[in-house]
């Protein structure tokens, strides 16, 4: 049994996850608090090797099957590697997207549903559900608009916008769905008033 919380961040591209990402850890130094902080895909050697397959923008044949599968590669690696004996350890674990990722780009994005993408991620969680999730509540229009225009050396980011905006509204009925773990952060305003809207949520959670 897990001594530890784990805490996930999501967010559609552009949604200022990295730079929200980069102020918590600062606050969390600055703080004194224990923890270790992990993304996806990735978080160990072998799921660093798999996000380069993901996200090339020269794999353009992939299949929403294979990315699926991908991701739920990469995820397996991360939660027996890093994230469940951390957990074990009684340590705060952070992650930079989780499960909720794969529900929102693949089941609802995608296409491929609900019973898929929970069937084949049963096995790479483990039964290993975050303590908590904060969604950046922010739509890939503004999104988009707010960071210049999608990356062009990012595979997913050059879908296109329709796309995104099919996985912004799987994050929203998720968090609809299931309010008692996801919390909507609202990121409308500042860098600064988004990072307090998230460490507030943190402390009514009692995870800081």
């Amino acid at each position: 049994m897990k001594k530890g919380k784990f805490i996930t961040f999501e967010g559609c591209e552009g949604s200022g996850k990295s730079t929200q990402l980069s102020l918590f850890k600062n606050y969390l130094e600055e703080n004194k608090i224990d923890y270790i902080f992990v993304r996806e895909p990735g978080g160990t050697a072998i799921s660093e090797k798999i996000r380069s397959l993901i996200l090339d923008v020269n794999n353009k044949e992939m299949t929403s099957e294979c990315e699926a599968l991908l991701y739920a590669s990469a995820r397996a690696q991360l939660v027996k590697e890093k994230i469940l004996p951390a957990l074990e350890e009684g340590k705060l674990v952070f992650c930079d997207r989780f499960i909720d990722s794969s529900f929102a780009y693949q089941a609802y994005a995608r296409g491929l549903g609900m019973d898929y993408v929970s069937s084949i991620n049963s096995y790479a969680i483990n039964n290993c559900m975050p303590d908590c999730t904060l969604f950046l509540n922010i739509s890939p229009d503004e999104a988009f608009k707010r960071k210049g225009g999608a990356d062009a050396s990012d595979r997913l980011e050059q879908v296109g916008i329709e796309f995104h905006r099919k996985v912004f509204l799987g994050y929203t009925d998720l968090a609809d769905k299931n309010p008692s773990r996801i919390e909507k952060i609202n990121c409308l305003g500042t860098r600064e008033q988004t990072h307090l809207n998230i460490i507030n949520a943190l402390k009514t959670r009692g995870v800081l």
